[in-house]
């Protein structure tokens, strides 16, 4: 077990953490929010780790400050966006403290070095918000201080550590709206914990993988936001300051002063916001949203030189990216709304629809919800599948909340229904025919479900306990049995007729594979006139949705 590391250690986790996100770029770009210059978190953080690993390369020194002086400044130099600034103090903090560390570091004086990381980190943001990297850096480096004393060895420090950053990343959208709103993790904070598992990889002499934590809940990042469509529908007015201006002061004068660094970050407060000015006599790194960058170059000539100024024009970017998004629109699209990662794969992989949310018997998803996931639908008509019910008078009223999409609710009550619907779909047709199709597939297919009773109660002509199995369709209780498989066999022989041809189970998250393989056999025994199949819907709740057709 490795109780310390040393400098060659140290030098090998920088480099593998730079290639662990290397490889991983294009997904952490994918679950950037802003579409806007400075905006491609996953190119940003790799580019600042790549100055950095190019600065470590001009040395062959197996010295802890010597490695460390060349990552600290090699990061500050390549730091590229907001992104890329706060991960460059990130490891400036953390090589303050290793680069005085003895030949090799413990689990706790390399969490001392995570807790000066984050607060340089603060510190460098002139108003940091939660729900970012910094969150996940700060509670990942407060566990780190707490619970150093009681790893041994960084095989099992790093794992825990890492366990604390995925837990941050989870909370990210509940303390920034438009994650919470796009439905993602914060990107910079998944960039991050990338590198930290680089690290550990590192340590534990591992390959590097290409599979990272992407999800807020669920979906991927491709399928959950791929689109940005939250702020490319936002009007240009908001964008409150146009021009991203970013640029180092080299060659400071003789009379600079830190304090002056301190000062010329307040003026750059009075013009623009996303502010971050760091550095020391040597280098300055500057970089703000502002409308009159002429006026932060000029305060920046004050202090020193110029060096690598670039001016970019967010307005433009966001007009661009608005009408590649207008030119790349089609007419028609769906969005499915059901729980269950089989029935969701089914929909999304086997029926093409282009978007799935969560939502069914127990958890109906609001207006607001449906408006949002059609949204980001890039089609001027959407088909919605409630598949409940319940949810289908959320769906109708979704519509007077979006204003650039139509929406065509087909009256789906069940997850069969909505299979039939998203099967009608011919994109060659009009919205209005494949309307009409879709709406008269709903009469070819007949649903039915199993589940348990939570109640004991007098219905439908049956005595039922609580705990007892019970088959429904959409109106009412079927079959009782105190079995699953007897409930299934009951209902099916309620809900077949003579022109049904293809029976169905989508067995859910309480049912083994082999259970169902096992009541599709007997099925397929019990009614030879039919074609019998049996998929994994992984749906809560109900141990088996059955469709006949």
């Amino acid at each position: 077990m490795q109780k310390t590391i040393n400098c060659l250690t140290f030098r090998k986790m920088v480099l593998v953490g730079a290639k662990q996100l290397e490889n991983n770029r294009s997904k952490v770009d994918a679950l950037n929010v802003f579409p806007v210059p400075d905006g491609d978190t996953g190119t940003n953080m790799s580019l600042t780790m790549q100055s950095a690993v190019k600065e470590l390369s001009s040395t062959s020194s197996s010295n802890f400050a010597d490695v460390c002086d060349c990552v600290s400044k090699g990061a500050l130099r390549g730091a590229r966006g907001n992104s890329g600034v706060i991960l460059s103090q990130i490891f400036r903090g953390i090589c303050s403290v290793l680069r005085a560390a003895k030949p090799e570091v413990d689990t706790k004086t390399f969490a001392k070095a995570m807790d000066a990381g984050t607060k340089v980190a603060y510190n460098a943001v002139a108003q940091p918000k939660e729900g970012t990297i910094l969150t996940v850096v700060r509670m990942m480096s407060d566990f780190a201080v707490k619970n150093a004393g009681k790893f041994k060895d960084f095989e099992t420090f790093l794992p825990a550590v890492i366990e604390e950053g995925d837990r941050a990343l989870a909370l990210t959208p509940t303390l920034l709206p438009v994650l919470k709103k796009a439905g993602v993790v914060d990107s910079g904070g998944v960039g991050l914990m990338t590198i930290m598992r680089g690290f550990l990889a590192a340590v534990m002499g591992e390959e590097v993988v290409s599979e990272i934590q992407t999800e807020a809940a669920g979906p991927s990042a491709d399928d959950v936001f791929g689109d940005n469509s939250e702020i490319l529908n936002m009007d240009l007015g908001e964008i409150q300051f146009a021009y991203c201006t970013e640029f180092f002061i080299i060659n400071l004068k003789k009379s600079t002063t830190l304090a002056d660094i301190d000062k010329l970050r307040e003026k750059l407060l009075g013009i623009g916001d996303s502010v971050i000015c760091i550095g020391d006599l040597e280098l300055v790194k500057v970089h703000v949203h502002t409308n009159a960058p002429g006026v932060a170059l000029t305060y920046a000539l004050q202090l020193g030189e110029l060096d690598r100024p670039k001016i970019e024009n967010m307005l433009e970017q966001n007009r661009a990216l608005r009408a590649k998004r207008e030119a790349e629109k089609k007419d028609q699209g769906m969005l499915a709304i059901c729980t269950g990662e089989g029935i969701a794969e089914i929909f999304k992989e086997g029926l093409f629809v282009d978007r799935v949310i969560e939502g069914g018997q127990t958890m109906n998803p609001s207006a607001s919800d449906i408006a949002t996931a059609v949204q980001k639908i890039n089609a001027d008509n959407v088909f919605v599948f409630p598949n409940n019910k319940n949810i289908i008078l959320a769906a109708e009223q979704a519509k007077a909340l979006v204003e650039n999409r139509k929406i065509h609710v087909i009256p789906t009550k069940n997850i069969p229904q909505g299979f039939a619907a998203a099967l009608a779909f011919e994109p060659e047709l009009s919205a209005e025919e494949n309307k009409t199709n879709m709406i008269h597939a709903l009469d070819n297919v007949r649903a039915g479900q199993v589940t348990h009773a939570v109640r004991t109660t007098n219905v439908n002509g049956f005595k039922i306990k609580e705990g007892d199995i019970i088959g429904l369709d959409d109106k009412k209780i079927l079959s009782k049995s105190d079995n699953i498989d007897d409930a299934v066999m009951t209902l099916l022989d309620k809900l077949k007729d003579e022109s049904h041809e293809l029976i169905t189970l989508y067995y859910g998250q309480d049912v083994s594979e082999d259970e169902a393989r096992l009541l599709k056999d007997k099925v397929q025994e019990a009614f030879p006139d039919c074609e019998v199949d049996y998929h994994f819907g992984g749906q809560p709740v109900y141990y088996y949705l059955l469709s006949l057709e």
